[in-house]
């Protein structure tokens, strides 16, 4: 096999190039997910780990919840504001779980709204359906980030699981 060489005559086949970085990402973001790295554990219920042993009560860890701005979807996706405050929550939740604590780190959709109503006046476009392909576009754009975010756990104002204890 060549080696390829730069324009300046160096070896180029150990180069980190976006390719090689994207690779990179996707592989650990494939391991964390079919892991469960960020996942929380959960004691009792649908979310409880399977087969986990009984932990008694004096040997669970500190918990700590760490909830992220609920991203209003309306937009065509996310904006550079965004992940600036999700970087800096997803850096506290590690830290946090780098010293043991049990870390619940979630995110949240606020899908209810004037601005998806009027939309939906001005398209003919039911809001259910702009705010569920909004929703999808914004977790696809956060997935690349790499957070630490339960997704087991994310939930959006729009869910009647969510609203109905709200309208209640």
């Amino acid at each position: 096999m060549t080696n390829p060489r730069s324009e300046s005559g160096e070896s180029t086949s150990h180069r980190y190039t976006p390719e090689l970085a994207g690779d990179i990402e996707n592989r650990w973001q494939r391991y964390w997910r079919d892991n469960g790295t960020f996942n929380a554990p959960n004691p009792v219920g649908d979310l409880a780990d399977a087969g986990a042993p009984e932990t008694p009560a004096t040997d669970i860890p500190e918990k700590l919840f760490v909830q992220d701005m609920f991203p209003y979807p309306s937009g065509v996706g996310l904006h550079v504001g965004h992940p600036l405050g999700y970087i800096a929550t997803d850096v506290y939740a590690r830290f946090n779980r780098m010293l043991g604590r049990n870390v619940l780190h979630t995110l949240g959709y606020d899908a209810f709204g004037l601005p998806a109503e009027q939309y939906a006046v001005q398209t003919g476009t039911h809001p259910r359906t702009t705010t569920s392909a909004n929703i999808e576009n914004m977790e696809r754009q956060l997935g690349r980030l790499g957070l630490g975010h339960d997704r087991r756990r994310v939930i959006a104002t729009t869910d009647t699981d969510f609203y109905r204890w709200t309208q209640w």
